[in-house]
């Protein structure tokens, strides 16, 4: 099914228009429903289980699984960005949930860590595509009476369900079969997110003959430019990767933590990732009725300082039950500031360069994923597992709260000018102006 030409900016505008994408917003969240229901399965039973419990991975080379890791979701981010604003988010998440089967069904054959990396880089490499893609289908979908913030609770909505059902569903595998039967689930849940998301009908704007034939390196560049030219932009995308630096330790420590400090069994790292998910899904169908101040540079910043604190209350104790509830809080507040932040991102983003703009924050994630695994095993063989993943949590509301006078900072501009931020683009940007119709 071809894309349609995006209309003008204008058109769009000019009266009411009866929605057509509740159908195809409906296969949207049943795609990221299903993509990532296998790959949460997949990463937190399969390769994190895998890894520890029948690898016996120490936390080196579990640092090292992750910078594999790490390293290849940012090549493929680096990619998809333009990808999307090339093809559209449609084609870009078909093609790669279809190249992520045999990615996905390989890692099953690991024998040993240093097969498990390089493996998994590859399933890391053309994974990170379908979420790139993901992420920027709201304003492709978007219609008179459906705002950002609806679309993109229903997408992560799905995809928070996904989490609560996947390391569920790859717990019982494990139970019932072997770890290796969670990546045929994986490549299986792909292959049919593939065919879901083939029959959407969204429409992408035209691109302009000076874009077409472009390096793939100039147009990411683009996107990079636009994030750290607009400040709204780049407070949005520096307080989301801000939650994942303070994650990132745990790639390397966390599967340690439940197998060392709390004594648990490799089941045990799918049923409290489900009970993640519950909470990420609470989170995300939440945001919808939040009061609507809290969209807004200032909400996203008091939001990741309380990710911090969940953060504390996660990993403060070694008894489960309280681990429990220390994840669901933590997921409820992770729930909220994905679709959040999304919402802001689209809202404030050039529409042609919205694929490039999520793309970058899907870099700035995975590096903020990445850095803290160049210490977290040194720190960790000196202060223990457990400390170094709530200085982590600490850490993080510490940084949250102090960068709250420049949300305000942020929060002023847009008020000021009483209009959406692509623009205030148009106004600041001192070279070439980007064009709705480019």
């Amino acid at each position: 099914m071809a894309d349609h030409p995006e209309p003008s900016m204008a058109n769009m505008n000019a009266g009411p228009r009866r929605p057509k994408a509740s159908g195809d917003l409906m296969r949207i969240v049943a795609a990221r429903f299903l993509s990532r229901a296998g790959s949460e399965a997949a990463f937190f039973v399969g390769i994190w289980g895998k890894a520890a419990f029948h690898l016996q991975a120490t936390a080196g080379q579990l640092a090292i699984l992750m910078f594999s890791l790490a390293v290849s979701s940012i090549a493929g981010s680096f990619m998809a960005g333009a990808l999307v604003d090339r093809w559209g988010p449609r084609r870009v998440l078909a093609t790669f949930e279809v190249l992520f089967i045999p990615a996905a069904l390989a890692v099953a054959f690991a024998q040993d860590m240093t097969q498990m990396a390089a493996i998994v880089s590859v399933w890391a490499f053309v994974g990170a595509p379908v979420v790139t893609a993901s992420a920027s289908f709201a304003p492709f979908l978007k219609k008179q009476d459906l705002s950002l913030e609806r679309i993109n609770s229903w997408i992560e909505g799905g995809a928070s369900m996904a989490f609560a059902v996947g390391p569920a569903a790859g717990a019982l595998l494990v139970r019932y079969g072997s770890v290796d039967w969670v990546f045929v689930l994986d490549a299986a849940t792909s292959l049919v997110a593939a065919l879901l998301v083939w029959r959407v009908d969204i429409e992408v704007p035209k691109r302009a003959p000076a874009q077409k034939g472009r390096h793939l390196l100039a147009e990411f560049s683009e996107g990079l430019t636009t994030v750290y030219r607009l400040r709204p932009l780049r407070y949005y995308v520096l307080a989301g990767s801000l939650v994942w630096l303070a994650f990132g330790a745990f790639g390397a420590l966390e599967p340690l933590f439940f197998r060392d400090v709390v004594g648990a069994d490799i089941e045990t790292l799918g049923w409290m990732n489900a009970i993640f998910g519950l909470g990420f899904l609470i989170g995300a169908s939440s945001l919808p009725r939040m009061p609507k101040r809290l969209f807004s540079a200032r909400g996203l910043g008091i939001i990741v300082a309380l990710i911090g604190v969940g953060t504390v209350l996660y990993v403060g104790s070694s008894d489960l039950r309280v681990i429990a509830i220390g994840a669901l809080f933590w997921a409820i507040m992770i729930g909220l500031m994905e679709p959040l932040l999304r919402t802001l991102v689209h809202r404030d983003s050039p529409h042609e360069v919205v694929g490039r703009v999520v793309g970058a924050s899907e870099v700035h994630r995975r590096v903020g994923e990445l850095l803290p695994l160049a210490f977290a095993p040194a720190l960790a063989g000196v202060f223990g597992v457990q400390a170094v993943m709530i200085a982590g949590g600490f850490l993080a509301t510490a940084i949250a709260l102090f960068s709250l006078r420049e949300a305000a900072a942020v929060d002023r501009i847009v008020s000021k000018t009483g209009a959406p931020v692509t623009q205030i683009m148009h106004v600041q940007a001192s070279d070439e102006p980007i064009s709705p119709n480019r």
